[in-house]
């Protein structure tokens, strides 16, 4: 959890009302601790955990920010319903959605898991946070390299279902952008490689034992969990951004060769 305290950061985001799915843990979590820094009182969501949330929670408000804990599972209906319920009631608005949460390699969630989670609940959750968010709104989608360039280069056998789903999600909200234009909503896609120190990585270097030293060697270098949030909230409210722009963080050299 980051030392810096919500008085030390510009307060661009302070009366503004923030969701961050699957924000109990790794890059949520840090993203959550930075946008709350900036003012916005955020919402962190988790499945099942709850101290582990509530921790994230706590470690925000001792930094002099504010947030709430909301279990909610997303994959449920009535779980996107929940987290904008939770915005509007504890800070007023819901301005800014950050869609983390993502899965699919878990083995006792059933073969269709992936794409319920890193697919339909990402529109789901979309469609319920334009209900309620106001024009100038900003929805920010986090995926990764091996799935927003899985079409053209393909990725390790034990990710490619997941990648695929991500992937999938990716383009079912590229293709809601006239919605959010009608909304006045922006949707903005921030790709990175893999990240050192998440649970994906550590389960894709079980499966393929050297897949992460492998990963490391091709892209020069990977991100930590931290370093990846700064760059995830380095793009919240930054002006000039394009409908749909996409953020390849820290570049994606060898993916563009191909």
């Amino acid at each position: 959890m980051t030392e810096t305290t919500a008085s030390a950061q510009p307060q661009d985001l302070a009366g503004k009302g923030a969701v961050i799915t699957g924000s109990s843990r790794g890059i949520g979590a840090a993203t959550a601790a930075l946008i709350a820094a900036r003012g916005a009182g955020v919402v962190v969501n988790y499945r099942a955990k709850a101290p582990r949330a509530n921790k994230v929670v706590k470690g925000i408000e001792e930094a002099g920010g504010k947030a709430v804990a909301v279990g909610a599972d997303l994959t449920e209906d009535s779980g996107a319903q929940a987290l904008v319920d939770a915005a509007v009631q504890n800070f007023g608005s819901l301005d800014l959605l950050i869609l983390n949460a993502s899965g699919g390699m878990e083995a006792d969630r059933g073969e269709d898991y992936a794409l319920k989670l890193n697919r339909d609940a990402q529109v789901n959750m979309v469609k319920a946070a334009i209900q309620a968010m106001p024009a100038g709104s900003q929805i920010v989608f986090v995926t990764s390299h091996q799935a927003h360039f899985i079409n053209q280069t393909a990725t390790m056998d034990a990710y490619e279902p997941v990648a695929r789903s991500k992937r999938a999600g990716e383009d079912a909200l590229r293709e809601m952008v006239p919605v959010l234009d009608d909304k006045g909503v922006t949707l903005t896609i921030v790709s990175g490689d893999m990240i050192e120190g998440t649970i994906t990585a550590t389960l894709l270097d079980r499966a393929e034992p050297g897949a992460i030293e492998a990963r490391r060697a091709a892209a020069g270098k990977l991100y930590t969990v931290e370093g990846f949030a700064a760059e995830i909230a380095a793009l919240v409210n930054k002006p000039g951004l394009e409908q749909a722009h996409t953020e390849l963080v820290g570049g994606a050299g060898d993916f563009l060769q191909n």
